[in-house]
């Protein structure tokens, strides 16, 4: 397994020196700030939705396609401009400084426009550019640590999209409500030219002698075990998302929580989501799968527990730790497996990012189909359920040969 991971490293181009390989650079924390804006970009418009309605005159559903927008641009512009970009042999780290200021100019737009579908444009654009950035941050850390380290590295660059939902989205909040919603666009500016700046002065570029071409990222692609991996991803996020997009009215009109305190239960589950991603980092390079697979049946027990009891709030409280605890806080292991199986380039990542984009899709689309479909409020509970048990099945020894 070492071997291969020592080969994928060295195709890859590093850039650290083998002592310098040994810790994880400040650098990486740079990126880690990278993945908190680009994040709390996506998500923040559902803490400025009034503002957003009174500025553009238009209904929630169409400010909500602002969020769709940029996911749909996440999942199918990622792996496109990525294979654009290794077509053209661009360098990893000078296509993610062009990324990021294009980021930034997109961003910029949506910022200063007045008219709806130049915002919407604008969203479209910088999803794209996310998730492309996303690839190729996670293909940089993989160049600036030891094998033996990516794991707990991706888990700190990852560690942004935990903060997002704890500070991010509550900052970008408050910044509305009291500067406007062009203030957290503009902060978001700041944030990604700050990351650029950093990049460009902290990051060497990977040699030329070590350029990966288009045809082997392709290759890396055809391999079975590699969309197992990404069906497990998508299966399993989407599955805690599944449950997140309901948890105002299941935990109001189902354990009788009041409406002050579902703050206080998402402060808890943002806070399980940082400590899972602490925790499945310090063992997801060396047990990968372990980790994996006891994360996914800890949620598995989690689902069942909340569907079946989710009248009682100690009980609520206990599925909403326990999902909070594995779910998204089990991407370190993710990557890790992903990038044991394949080469960790950009396309390898990008794609693993739109996967998951598809997996928070189609988690929260099916709770909502169970709903309209006249089903009671335990529906989206018992979807998380199937998708996670379609997660842990995708572990089956078949899958896991030679891995």
């Amino acid at each position: 397994m070492n071997e291969v991971c020592d080969s994928a490293i060295a195709a890859e181009g590093v850039s650290a020196s083998p002592s310098e390989a040994r810790a994880i650079p400040l650098v990486v924390y740079c990126l880690t700030l990278g993945v908190f804006a680009l994040t709390t970009s996506e998500l923040m418009i559902s803490g400025m939705m009034p503002a957003l309605q009174l500025a553009f005159g238009r209904s929630i559903s169409d400010i909500g396609n602002l969020i769709s927008l940029y996911a749909l641009g996440m999942t199918i512009g990622g792996p496109v401009v990525t294979v654009l970009f290794l077509a053209l042999k661009i360098e990893n780290k000078r296509g993610l400084l062009f990324l990021l200021i294009f980021y930034a100019l997109a961003q910029s737009i949506a910022a200063s426009t007045s008219n709806f579908q130049v915002m919407l444009i604008a969203r479209v654009l910088t999803g794209m550019a996310a998730a492309t950035s996303f690839g190729l941050m996670l293909a940089i850390t993989a160049q600036l640590v030891a094998p033996e380290l990516r794991g707990r590295a991706s888990s700190l660059v990852f560690a942004g999209l935990m903060l997002c939902t704890v500070l991010g989205v509550p900052l970008a909040t408050a910044m509305t409500n009291s500067f406007g919603w062009r203030a957290s666009f503009w902060a978001i500016v700041v944030l990604i030219l700050f990351c650029a700046f950093v990049i460009a002065l902290k990051i060497e570029a990977t040699p030329n002698k070590a350029e990966v071409n288009l045809r082997s990222e392709l290759n890396e692609m055809r391999k079975p075990r590699l969309w197992a991996a990404y069906a497990t991803s998508a299966l399993v996020i989407g599955a805690s998302f599944s449950v997140y997009s309901y948890l105002s009215p299941i935990t109001a009109k189902l354990a009788g929580f009041e409406e002050a305190q579902l703050p206080f239960l998402l402060a808890i589950y943002g806070a399980a989501n940082i400590i899972g991603n602490y925790i499945v980092g310090r063992f997801a390079d060396r047990h990968t799968i372990a980790a994996i697979f006891i994360g996914i049946l800890v949620m598995l027990a989690a689902m069942v527990i909340f569907a079946l009891f989710a009248e009682f709030k100690f009980a609520t409280i206990l599925a909403i730790v326990m999902i909070g605890l594995t779910g998204i806080a089990l991407n370190p292991a993710f990557i890790a497996r992903v990038m044991r199986i394949a080469h960790p380039g950009a396309l390898v990542n990008a794609m693993h990012a739109s996967v998951i984009n598809i997996g928070l899709g189609l988690g929260p689309w099916a709770g909502g189909l169970a709903l309209q479909s006249g089903y009671s409020l335990h529906a989206p509970l018992w979807v998380g359920a199937i998708m996670t048990l379609g997660g842990l099945l995708t572990l089956a020894p078949r899958a896991l040969r030679r891995m």
